[in-house]
């Protein structure tokens, strides 16, 4: 179905005539002449598209051309008259075509049979494969439409949307006549049936109009929410464009412009992405995302990529869209599947009703008269829960004057304490907020926001628009308060009951990204205008520096459980000194367990759970001290060593055999251990038999034990290349490792402690797996230097278009005597591999190493030393390590396939 325009062919496009003439030479010629109007066509209206003219033109003149070409074709044939027909249907039955888009055909026949033509079909569909036509065709009579129609909703629409190309007339009508609403789909029928197909296709995407690779056929807010809106309004009213709407009152002029231009946008789109996929693709891939942006003018900036602001503007459009969709499918459910229900009303005050569920405004002028009611409907809603929703006529309303929302708007004292009413109202606040954005009116109320929306950075880590993200985040915060969510988040589900002050996390959540976009640090400008719009919201000064705090620190606990040492004292207290007190820690938890799950879901791990727990709780245990009291790690060691002694002398262990063992370990070792891994690694130790062969102990929590993944602990001879070997390994058995511990004995043996996972999160449990992961490390630590054929895993095809640099970061740790290396790089096969034989190359011992994978770039931070325990302190030296590893690490990324790119992660 059109929007509103009139098509009006290119007779210059290609001469049909004498194309028809040419073809009477016979069907040695056909092929090739078929083959060059093809290729001429195509080169004059993708020429066309690359010099801007309207799409328009080009997807209804595609169509247009090969309509004139099919019927050439169809006419090189003898058929029986009156007894069959070709008919374009589908998007090709709309008169659109896009540049690689399948050719939707019916060969419609009459009842009556016809193997008279069976041998021209067969020469008719045999021709058009020799030109290469993409031609999707079934072969069908009435009976067959009918039956199959009735049968399947997706066949009626398909048939739905039908031109005569050639053939009979009479068959189509006939065909129209069987498919009527009276004999099949009836109106309210048909439209359920579509409107439950859309929530499933939407549900495909999960329901997100802003994934990082959309699909901008299917998504939501994409072409076929568009179409969406034809189909039903063709099977209820026979409309024959949208334009027919507007006079049945349920499309409005305003409404007919953005559809129009949202279509036209998606088209460019869509008709840009054939021609740089070569094929039918509607995935807007990293791929072509770049190409395309460069083809549409943009251009990057110091704050933004050209790609991000080519796709800010897809998201924004797509969030029109998705509004236009969800308001006229409620409009067109009104009138089709509940007009004739008893209208049940709830009188709220004298702006607001319920009707039927729904909150509708009372009188066409309440919002010009009282523009508060923009806010008040909002937490009208969230006070009342069986209101299920907005009207479509009062979403129409905010939409139409949502243009009051200006400066003194903002600064009206009725206003603030109304959006702080909602704030702190008892409801289902995140909804609420949710609604507000999807109307439009949280963005104008809240610039800051509307400055978010759309906006991306083009990386694998943040997989959502900033607003979308937000607004995620949270969502995940309301769900922590229900019981429901205890099993996958305790200790957050726990801690966001005992808040003092609700409102604090909601706005905290709100603004903590809202300072992305402006340059700048975003957490620092985010924490000003969290404070200022607090302040004019009329919050207390205690609430509003700690929604400040929370929002200029919301990153601290991320990066200190995942880059730092959580056995360092040192560590603890600084984090604690940070934080200051019990409630701040409990609010950046909660708010800090939500941004990582709301950034992307599959960061989020049992073993970042694990990190950011152990965190929390030595923080609790430092702040229960004093900051004054600080941790001493003697005393540290000692607390260790003393439960770990009972619990082996509990097995029946000698006290001698136990103390014996520890005597040749460091302090290093018991500040990085917990009191069971102790006794874990003892037993394992004394337990095995005397010989050269290397201890390999595996252990895999259970269901009743919340560890973060899988421990693998190995005792071996201290030789080169030890770790680059079993990083190798692990990485070929398809393993990720996220913390290593390494210590060493006098007695020239290494101790080193790994937490691995699964590639996909996942934690290896089967004892299959478990003797795998034993048997092949074994092997590769007793043949240590074979490693050093390197890891030749496929890297997945998004990793390739984020190569960014490699960036080493070396400094020393005074507390500690020793080096820290942090490594920020794109994610490979075999990257800890490499790392270790360099660390091997330049004598470096490693002590320890935190890893961290964040979408399509690691963040590593190793400790290391050199061979007699020191730091490193010769610059030179580490000028050198640091070219190295940027060399070796960067060679992948220069080989052919893997363009070094610049991803703005860092901006």
């Amino acid at each position: 179905m059109s929007v509103n325009y009139q098509f009006q062919p290119n007779l210059a496009l290609y001469d049909f005539q004498r194309l028809e003439q040419q073809l009477q030479q016979g069907r040695l010629a056909q092929v090739p002449l078929l083959k060059q109007a093809l290729g001429i066509i195509n080169q004059r209206l993708d020429q066309a598209f690359y010099d801007g003219a309207d799409i328009r033109d080009l997807v209804y003149g595609r169509a247009w051309a090969m309509d004139q070409l099919l019927v050439c074709i169809w006419q090189q044939f003898i058929w029986p008259d009156n007894e069959i027909a070709l008919l374009a249907v589908g998007g090709y039955g709309r008169g659109e075509l896009h540049p690689k888009s399948d050719i939707d055909l019916l060969i419609l026949t009459s009842n009556e049979g016809t193997s008279s033509c069976h041998q021209a079909l067969s020469e008719f569909l045999a021709l058009l494969w020799d030109i290469k036509l993409d031609v999707g065709h079934s072969f069908r009579s009435l009976a067959d439409c009918e039956r199959e129609a009735k049968a399947d909703i997706t066949v009626a629409t398909n048939l739905l949307e039908n031109r005569l190309l050639v053939g009979s007339p009479a068959l189509q009508t006939a065909m129209k006549q069987r498919l009527a609403t009276n004999k099949m789909w009836p109106s309210a029928a048909f439209f359920d049936a579509k409107w439950q197909e859309q929530v499933a296709r939407h549900r495909k995407f999960n329901n997100s109009d802003h994934n990082l690779e959309p699909n901008i056929k299917s998504s939501p807010g994409g072409l076929r929410d568009i179409q969406m809106i034809g189909w039903v309004a063709k099977r209820h009213f026979n409309a024959s464009s949208l334009q027919d709407l507007l006079a049945e009152g349920f499309l409005t002029a305003t409404e007919m412009r953005l559809l129009e231009q949202g279509q036209s946008f998606l088209w460019q789109v869509r008709y840009a992405l054939h021609l740089a996929a070569e094929r039918c693709e509607d995935r807007l891939l990293f791929d072509y995302q770049r190409q395309l942006a460069v083809l549409f003018g943009y251009l990057d900036t110091e704050k933004r990529l050209a790609v991000e602001q080519f796709m800010k503007r897809y998201y924004r459009v797509v969030t029109t869209l998705t509004e236009l969709n969800d308001v006229l499918l409620q409009h067109f459910e009104e009138a089709l599947l509940k007009a004739n229900e008893p209208q049940v009303i709830t009188a709220i005050n004298q702006r607001f009703q319920i009707r039927n569920g729904l909150i509708e405004h009372l009188g066409d002028d309440v919002f010009e008269r009282d523009p508060f009611a923009l806010i008040e409907i909002f937490l009208l809603m969230a006070e009342h829960a069986e209101i299920k929703g907005v009207r479509a006529t009062t979403i129409r309303a905010l939409r139409d004057h949502r243009h009051l929302i200006d400066e003194a708007f903002r600064q009206d004292k009725r206003v603030n304490q109304l959006f702080m009413a909602l704030i702190n109202a008892k409801g289902d606040v995140p909804l609420q907020l949710t609604r507000m954005s999807r109307y439009g009116i949280l963005g104008r109320y809240l610039p800051e926001f509307g400055h978010a929306v759309g906006l991306t950075q083009h990386d694998l880590f943040h997989i959502y628009t900033v607003d979308a993200h937000t607004l995620r985040l949270l969502r995940l915060l309301q769900s922590f308060r229900s019981p429901a969510q205890e099993k996958n988040f305790p200790l957050a589900s726990v801690i966001i009951r005992k808040l003092p002050n609700l409102a604090v996390i909601w706005l905290a959540g709100l603004f903590h990204d809202l300072g992305k976009g402006y340059g700048g640090d975003h957490s620092e400008l985010g924490a000003v205008a969290a404070y200022d719009f607090c302040a004019r919201q009329g919050l207390p000064k205690r609430d509003s520096n700690l929604v400040s705090w929370l929002v200029k620190n919301h990153l601290v606990m991320s990066i200190t459980a995942q880059k730092q040492d959580l056995t360092d004292p040192e560590v603890i207290r600084r984090f604690a000194e940070k934080v200051g007190d019990q409630q701040h820690l409990d609010y950046l938890h909660v708010l800090t367990v939500a941004d990582i799950n709301a950034t992307n879901p599959k960061l989020w791990n049992g073993w970042r759970a694990a990190l950011l727990n152990q965190l929390y709780s030595e923080t609790k245990r430092a702040l229960r001290r004093g900051l004054e009291n600080p941790i001493d790690p003697t005393e540290w060691i000692e607390e260790t060593q003393r439960e770990a002694l009972e619990g082996l002398c509990c097995q029946g262990v000698a006290r001698a055999s136990i103390l014996n063992l520890w005597a040749t370990l460091g302090n290093d070792y018991f500040l990085q251990n917990t009191a069971e891994e102790v006794v874990w690694h003892t037993l394992g130790i004394l337990n095995h038999a005397p010989s050269q062969e290397p201890l390999v102990l595996l252990l895999a929590p259970t269901e009743n034990i919340r560890e973060g993944g899988t421990k693998v602990f190995i005792h071996s001879r201290d030789v080169a290349y030890g770790f680059a070997a079993t990083a190798a390994t692990l990485d070929r058995l398809g393993l990720s490792i996220h913390d290593a511990r390494i210590a060493s004995s006098d007695k020239g043996f290494t101790l080193n402690t790994l937490i691995v996972l699964e590639q996909n999160g996942k934690i290896p449990r089967s004892s299959q797996r478990l003797a795998e992961i034993e048997r092949e490390l074994i092997s590769s630590l007793n043949n240590p230097e074979d490693f050093l054929q390197l890891v030749k895993r496929h890297t997945p095809r998004q990793l390739k278009h984020f190569t960014l640099p490699t960036q080493v970061y070396i400094s020393n740790d005074p507390n500690n005597l020793r080096t820290l290396i942090e490594v920020i790089t794109p994610d490979r096969p075999g990257l800890l591999a490499r790392i270790g034989r360099i660390f091997v190359e330049f004598d470096l011992w490693l002590q320890n190493a935190k890893i961290a994978t964040l979408g399509e770039r690691v963040e590593d931070v190793f400790f290391v030393t050199l061979q007699d325990g020191s730091p490193l302190s010769d610059s030179e030296l580490c000028k050198r390590l640091e070219a190295r590893l940027c060399d070796e690490l960067d060679k992948q990324a220069k080989e052919p396939g893997y363009p070094l790119y610049d991803s703005g992660w860092n901006r």
